[in-house]
């Protein structure tokens, strides 16, 4: 059960999954009406990001505002941190100022983790290192489950930097507790090794992971996370395992396409297939403002 915090899908059920993807079909009726509740008035929302975001930042800035909550975002560069506090006096310095809510994302794999644990205040991980990211799993779910009404039974190909990608982990957990068979697809040096002990089932042939697929979903190649090289080229990569219309048309008919983002166009994706009938990412993105307003609501309501 969501309690206190939200820091990964792992631990969820699939009734805590089926909960929130419930909640955010009924969040997702403001943000077609006058975008303005009250259900977290009095409420105060921080986000503190240490990695660069558009979409998850301001996605979770808006679902505050949305349902009527204060909301304020510390920018680490000019805060204390980079006087060489630390993350934790940072966090309690703020829980003192009376918030409810902190919102974190860090390239250290644990840390929301970590917080939560020195808090009472309610921590939601919005990525955590190579962990997880935990709402872009939700948000993906629901995307999946209003395109095709169900996720048990689904096959769901995953394809890109799965070895450094928080987004397949917590798509890999959400999917398979849903009842989806989930394929992932990489060359060999950016899938992990052990990545079928998760219940997937791992290839290095897009053309083969693609078969029979109803949802395909690229992932953005992470070269800040990559030590060295773990691919000759770009233009290499892309005319092996990028995503166009003709890798598509041999997944199922009514395929759809998704992607986390930001997309590196033409390189894990064509622009022509991201534009295509068969891309939702742009409904991703509606529906990731829709699933983080679930969120806040259900820890406002369960933390007190």
């Amino acid at each position: 059960m969501v309690e206190k915090d939200l820091l990964e899908i792992k631990s969820l059920s699939q009734k805590d999954i089926i909960e929130i993807l419930d909640l955010a079909s009924d969040m997702k009726k403001i943000l077609s009406g006058e975008k303005y509740s009250n259900i977290l008035k009095g409420k105060t929302v921080i986000t503190i990001f240490f990695e660069p975001s558009t979409r998850t930042r301001l996605s979770f800035e808006l679902a505050a505002k949305y349902l009527g909550a204060h909301y304020g975002n510390i920018e680490v560069s000019t805060s204390s941190v980079a006087k060489g506090e630390s993350l934790i006096d940072t966090v309690r310095t703020v829980e003192m100022m009376k918030a409810d809510v902190v919102i974190t994302r860090h390239n250290m794999s644990g840390t929301p983790h970590m917080l939560s644990k020195y808090t009472n205040m309610s921590i939601v991980n919005a990525g955590d290192g190579i962990n997880e990211h935990p709402t872009q799993g939700l948000l993906d779910m629901m995307t999946i489950k209003e395109k095709k009404g169900t996720l048990k039974g689904l096959k769901v190909t995953i394809v890109g930097d799965i070895m450094h990608s928080r987004v397949a982990r917590s798509n890999i957990w959400g999917l398979k507790k849903m009842g989806s068979e989930v394929a992932v697809c990489a060359p060999s040096t950016l899938m992990p090794s052990q990545i079928e002990k998760m219940g997937v089932k791992a290839y290095n042939n897009i053309e083969e992971a693609v078969i029979d697929a109803d949802v395909v979903m690229g992932l953005r190649i992470q070269l800040e996370r990559q030590k060295s090289g773990l691919f000759p080229t770009v233009d290499e990569y892309k005319e092996y395992f990028g995503i166009n219309e003709r890798i598509l048309k041999l997944a199922k008919p009514d395929v759809i396409l998704m992607h986390p983002g930001p997309i590196n166009r033409n390189v894990e994706v064509t622009a022509s297939a991201a534009n295509s009938s068969y891309s939702v990412i742009e409904e991703q993105v509606t529906n990731g403002v829709a699933v983080r307003m679930a969120i806040l609501k259900i820890l406002c309501e369960r933390r007190n």
